[in-house]
């Protein structure tokens, strides 16, 4: 049986040892977390990822587990929308959840270590770097150059019990600062953006709020609203880093999948969707591969069809982080996108009035 260590048990990983042919394939699995992660943020499920989920055998107990998305706005600082944003068929679905469906769809036959992974081994298997943004697998086959890159945002991300009103659910564009709700089953999740000194390493949770409550002290009632009920306890934050792009994500027997390959601001909610399909997509070719071949054109398949596409997502991510988390230049997106929205709405008028 060939022989794969996918190094990173998260989104990507969970996923590629679940979507991997058992019958073919002798797959290890090292995590460095002991157990599931117990705080998590909101993930909207785009149809990409719902078609992973899909091949996983696991679409319907996601949606089973999650809030139709429905529809949001993007809004100014104040609460005032500018546009309304119909999600489609798209759901939302917390990262614990979506873990927790993962880990259960992993074969029983997949060895699980619980651990560092360093150095990389170099037994001869099949090596997949699925160990997220600070990549080992990366930094070990690509080299050091191609090391994470510290962003200057801060990102929090929490639950609440209470739920988020419809008119409230989206996101809010500040000066150098985003805010944003959505419906979450038994609550609410919101996530939070801005520059920030805090970190990279180490934050303090309770000063991060405490921060977070001054930054957006003048901000919608909502955004107050919600600041003031979250808890240390079902709050996560982290320093925002990015990933170089990368010419390829195969070098020999080792390959790249998840945030690991191409790590981007969560501004157009993308990563874990690009994950999943990752996954599912590296693991559909080396599942055809006739036994006993090697599966280097499997891998080369992989790259061309996920790379380009891979990023031109990440690319977007950040022209629209900029926009959203614009400061010197927020007047001026403010003016332009309010005056779009009167323009729309006289169009609709103008529309009406002809029938």
């Amino acid at each position: 049986m060939e022989t794969i260590t996918i190094v990173g048990g998260g989104i990507a990983g969970l996923a590629l040892a679940a979507a991997l042919d058992p019958r073919r394939f002798q797959v290890t699995v090292y995590e460095k977390r002991p157990e599931l992660p117990t705080v998590g943020n909101a993930l909207g499920m785009w149809p990409n990822a719902q078609r992973a989920l899909e091949r996983l055998g696991i679409l319907e107990q996601a949606r089973a587990v999650s809030p139709v998305l429905g529809s949001g706005a993007v809004r100014n600082a104040q609460g005032e929308p500018w546009v309304t944003v119909d999600a489609g068929e798209m759901f939302g679905i917390s990262r614990i959840d979506l873990i927790r469906l993962l880990d259960a769809a992993v074969p029983a036959a997949v060895r699980r270590v619980t651990g560092t992974v360093q150095p990389v081994p170099a037994d001869g298997s099949l090596v997949v770097g699925a160990d997220g943004v600070h990549s080992v697998v990366r930094s070990t086959a690509w080299g050091p150059g191609t090391g994470s890159h510290l962003t200057p945002y801060l990102a929090l991300r929490g639950t609440l019990s209470t739920p988020v009103a419809p008119d409230e659910v989206g996101e809010y564009w500040g000066r150098g600062d985003l805010f944003g709700m959505a419906a979450a089953r038994g609550g609410s999740f919101w996530y939070a953006s801005y520059r920030s000194g805090l970190g990279p390493y180490g934050i303090d949770v309770p000063s991060a709020l405490d921060q977070a409550r001054e930054r957006f002290s003048g901000h919608a009632p909502a955004i107050r609203r919600a600041l003031a009920a979250a808890t240390p306890e079902q709050c996560l934050v982290q320093r925002l880093w990015t990933v170089p792009q990368l010419r390829s994500y195969v070098r020999g027997r080792t390959v790249l999948i998840g945030d690991a390959a191409h790590g981007m601001l969560p501004t157009l909610g993308r990563g874990a969707c690009e994950s999943l399909v990752d996954a599912v997509t590296l693991a559909g070719l080396l599942n055809s591969v006739p036994a006993g071949q090697d599966p280097a054109q499997a891998l080369r398949a992989y790259n061309r069809q996920r790379r380009l596409r891979t990023r031109a997502v990440s690319v977007a991510s950040t022209a629209l982080g900029r926009v959203a988390l614009a400061d010197r230049a927020q007047p001026l997106r403010d003016r332009m996108l309010t005056l779009a929205r009167r323009r729309n709405r006289q169009a609709a008028v103008g529309n009406g009035a002809g029938r």
